[in-house]
């Protein structure tokens, strides 16, 4: 549970941190969230996709809710990201 417990915080830590710094040099507010949700895509579903499985359940059956949870961190910490660079943007502040 402790590592659960880590791992989400390391990854919503990190995707705040990339998203960031990407939103800055890249003048964009929402482009870490959809580069997320693509990677995860290609990374998490289609990768490890079994075509010899005869349905699409059996291919999401080896997740589990273990899985998600760190997923659903990086996800917030995207989102956050986001939403952080646009409240600094409204506030005035510009990067570069």
């Amino acid at each position: 549970m402790l590592q659960l417990i880590i791992a989400t915080v390391l990854f919503l830590v990190m995707m705040f941190g990339i998203g960031f710094i990407l939103n800055m040099l890249l003048k964009t507010t929402w482009f870490p969230i959809y580069l997320f949700i693509i990677a995860l895509l290609v990374l998490g579903i289609w990768a490890p996709w079994d075509q010899s499985a005869s349905t699409t359940i059996e291919n999401f059956a080896h997740y589990t809710v273990i899985d998600y949870i760190p997923v659903i961190g990086a996800l917030i910490g995207a989102y956050v990201s986001g939403w952080a660079i646009q409240a600094l943007r409204k506030g005035g502040y510009k990067m570069f």
